[in-house]
């Protein structure tokens, strides 16, 4: 296809003024503009989007393997998920099952040789599972709602399965499209954290309304130390509203495990709010100062090593603990800041109403962060 065959196509005069067009081909449902960009990529986006967007059509720039043509991909953009999305069925089913067998092992104590004799002894864990599958679920629907309402790109949310201590990894979704404007990105952004922590909040409240968990003896004595998960600021506020504890004097007495499903959505609001890259404190930071946010983002891995030095050289604690969280999270702010953030085709600011509901946003997960997360305690 030659550059004059344009029936079905985005408008190719929009090109015109930023990009010198040399060919036209077809690639499945996606057209690709080869060519040589006259202008900036950011500039080139922000020029040409618009026209494509209102055509029906998402673009990206790439170049060529010899890197001698800069080459637009335009593709339509999909109006939701077509058929079933096995991908994220299967996940979602194989998440369900590793936390409901970490669940019974790690919460409920219920012996591996009672699971392997009797599999379904694993359903007694279904309340933590779907403790922190909900929260999880929540926080990640909440980017997929406002992505939606955005007409941004996006997929359903894929859950991660893992092992111990929570059996997942956590969730996400991925953003196929462009970012329209920064009042977008600060929606999408924002839009995660507020609905995983109305669910935390809802998940921690029934936690603590149901009575607490006998441990065996046998656990206790066999390992002669025992993982403790700290309780936020947040998870002590609700106790002291509802007037409920959350420990106990007696070592074999504790908590209801639907309240780690709080505690885990806790623990990721923090981790998602840290200011880099594309995670969500990225996406808020870099909607409300612009391109600031990478200067920011780039003092994070340095707080976060900064942070695990302190625990471990002044007050004393393991790698094993909080330390080595913290260092390898460290680790990974690096990555994810070097990747870069999201950048919205419209640069201009999302104003004063937005600007107050994030630094609310980052204030409540300010009552979810903890010095030590995690700590080993011997009997």
């Amino acid at each position: 296809m030659d550059a004059g065959d344009s029936a079905g196509m985005p408008p190719v005069e929009a090109l015109q003024s930023v990009f010198s067009l040399h060919e036209t081909r077809r690639d499945g449902d996606r057209i690709l503009y080869y060519g040589e960009s006259l202008v900036p990529e950011q500039m080139l986006v922000r020029e040409v989007w618009p026209s494509f967007r209102q055509a029906g059509y998402e673009i990206q720039v790439a170049t060529t393997p010899s890197g001698r043509e800069d080459v637009i991909v335009a593709r339509p953009v999909t109006n939701g998920t077509e058929g079933i999305p096995w991908k994220n069925l299967g996940l979602f089913l194989a998440t369900v099952v590793s936390t409901m067998v970490v669940g019974a092992l790690a919460w409920y104590h219920i012996p591996f040789a009672e699971i392997r004799a009797e599999p379904l002894s694993v359903l007694r864990a279904w309340p933590f599972t779907a403790a922190v599958l909900g929260v999880l679920t929540t926080h990640e629907l909440g980017h997929y709602a406002l992505s939606r309402y955005h007409g941004v790109d996006v997929s359903l949310p894929y859950l991660i399965p893992f092992f111990v201590p929570f059996g997942t990894l956590g969730a996400i979704i991925q953003m196929r499209g462009q970012m329209p404007d920064r009042r977008a990105l600060f929606d999408i952004g924002v839009a995660g954290p507020l609905a995983g922590l109305a669910a935390t909040v809802v998940v921690t409240a029934i936690g603590l309304s149901l009575p607490p968990m006998t441990v065996p003896e046998s656990v206790i004595r066999g390992s002669g130390q025992v993982i403790v998960f700290n309780n936020p600021p947040l998870l002590n506020l609700i106790a002291t509203v509802l007037g409920q504890p959350t420990n106990y004097a007696d070592p074999t007495v504790t908590v209801h495990p639907v309240i780690i499903g709080g505690w885990v959505g806790m623990f990721f609001t923090v981790l998602n709010l840290l200011p880099v890259g594309q995670l969500d404190g990225g996406h808020i930071v870099r909607a409300m100062l612009g391109e600031a946010q990478e200067r920011l983002a780039a003092f994070v891995p340095v707080a976060l090593f900064g942070l695990a030095a302190y625990l471990h050289y002044v007050l004393g604690y393991s790698f094993n603990e909080s330390v080595g969280l913290w260092v390898f999270w460290g680790f990974l702010a690096i990555f994810i800041a070097y990747r870069g953030p999201a950048n919205p085709v419209d640069d201009s600011p999302i104003g004063p109403a937005r600007m107050a509901v994030g630094v609310l946003t980052f204030a409540l997960g300010a009552l979810c962060f903890l010095l030590v997360p995690i700590e080993v305690m011997t009997l």
